[in-house]
């Protein structure tokens, strides 16, 4: 077990974005970046667990605390990857992660109210972008522009 995994400083840079993978898992990585910032009281903004993080944790299986504890532990994503297939209470398959996190890496606002909650979010960071047209396009905007990033 690895003790030397550094913590991310979320106040001075953003975690992965939530298109990097692990495991075939998006969302994975970044979840990983806010729990192990959030233990070391550099989350920033970010917040572990967050509903985004609720929809790996739902499709995963794993408990988010049981999870953080791990983190906790200094392990690496690697280790942490083993934990979660491990204990998994869904046990996705291959091609069902696969699915999934094309799902998620292609996920739009559905509803009305979710539209305009994306477009008034899309407005406060960029007036002429037109091509941020999913979660994972807003997110890493988001994730550009709080760090200095001109849209």
């Amino acid at each position: 077990m690895s003790t030397t995994i550094p913590h991310p400083d979320l106040t001075q840079r953003p975690p992965r974005s939530s298109r990097v993978r692990l495991g075939g898992y998006a969302l994975l990585p970044r979840m990983l970046d806010k729990g192990r910032a959030a233990l070391a009281g550099k989350n920033g903004l970010y917040h572990y667990a967050c509903p985004l993080d609720q929809r790996f944790l739902s499709f995963a299986g794993i408990d988010a605390d049981e999870l953080k504890a791990q983190i906790a532990l200094g392990k690496g994503d690697g280790e942490l990857l083993d934990w979660i297939t491990e204990n998994s209470t869904t046990k996705p398959s291959e091609w069902e992660i696969k699915q999934w996190t094309s799902y998620v890496e292609n996920r739009v606002p559905g509803d009305v109210e979710t539209k305009e909650y994306f477009t008034g979010m899309l407005a406060e960071l960029s007036k002429t972008r037109e091509d941020i047209l999913t979660w994972p396009d807003l997110l890493d905007l988001d994730d550009y522009v709080t760090f200095g990033g001109k849209a």
